[in-house]
Formats: structure tokens, sequence, C-alpha cells
């Protein structure tokens, strides 16, 4: 597809993010439509990490009649971690299978651990416990300001991390939890 009906299919802006600042076009592998997205989004869409907040736009470009943009935006929601946004975003079977194929091979890294903040945890930092939270089965609660050290990260869970308080091994979800 050229760079003139891509422009003319987004109205000259980035079907990411809106902006208008180098347009270019985007492949979606496997099957190689294109989307037009901005310089911003170029710098960034193979490591959406490097600047999570720019990609709040995901919010409503999720919502787009493209396919190509829906897939696009599945995967970077995915790769940023954003369940919560994935649960909300419907599509059709064959978009999904597209966008998940785009995923292969990926499940492969460790996922990325982020606090309350978005701040990346790693094995063996200390966070600091950011409300009190009522810990089942221990009968104590773990009290807000409390530093949990060596922390040891979740491989099949990104939302949870494990560490020890009031000497008691317990789970924590990271959404409560600042980097120290």
């Amino acid at each position: 597809m050229s760079i003139d009906t891509l422009k003319e299919r987004s109205g000259g802006k980035c079907e990411l993010c809106g902006g208008e600042e180098g347009l270019q076009a985007y492949s979606v592998t496997p099957e190689y439509e294109e989307i037009l997205i901005c310089s911003i989004c170029a710098a960034t869409i193979e490591n959406p990490g490097d600047d999570e907040p720019h990609w709040h736009c995901l919010n409503e470009s999720m919502w787009s009649t493209e396919p190509a943009v829906q897939v696009t935006a599945y995967r970077l929601l995915s790769k940023l971690g954003k369940q919560d946004m994935l649960d909300m975003l419907y599509l059709e079977p064959e978009v999904l299978e597209w966008a998940e194929a785009g995923l292969i091979g990926e499940e492969d890294e460790a996922p990325v651990v982020r606090d309350a903040n978005g701040n990346v945890l790693a094995e063996g930092d200390s966070v600091t416990i950011i409300k009190d939270l009522p810990v089942k089965g221990a009968g104590f609660t773990a009290k807000q300001g409390t530093t949990v050290k060596n922390i040891h990260l979740v491989p099949s869970d990104p939302a949870h991390i494990e560490g020890r308080v009031n000497g008691t091994k317990i789970f924590l979800k990271t959404e409560f939890l600042k980097k120290a």
C-alpha cells in the first residue's frame, strides 16, 4: 500500500497516537499489511517499555476498525503487560490469530515486572509496601512502609513477587509495591 493511500485512510495522522511528525509505513507481519505511524511510535514500537507513557494512546487506537491497527495495539498491550486493556479488546478470531502469531517466540523472554510506579523490578531488588495488606493464612498485616529485601520474581506471573515479611515468605502484588 502506498504512503499516500495510508495517509488518506488515516487522515494524515499516525494510526496509533495521532501524531503528524515523520509519518512512515509500518508492516504488520505475518500478513504484511501496513499502517501509518509517526517517528515517535517507530522509535519504540519494538520495545514499547522504553517509552511506556507514550503508549497511553493505545486506549483509543485499540478501538480502530482497521485490523492491522488492532493487531499492533494488541501486540503492544501484550508487551506492556496491560492485561486489563487486553481483556476489554475484542478481536475477530482470525484477527486475534494474526495478533498472536506475531507474539510467538517472545513468550520465551522473561516477562517485565513493574512496581506501582512503572519501575522495572529485578531479582534481588528491595521494595517498599505502599498500603497495609492483610496476609491471608498468616494472621498478620504487612504494614505500609515495610521494606521487603531480596525479592524473588515469579516467572509465570509478572503481577506478583515473592519476599519475606515478618520472617514469613509471602506473595505480594506488584501494584502495592514501589522500588526502594
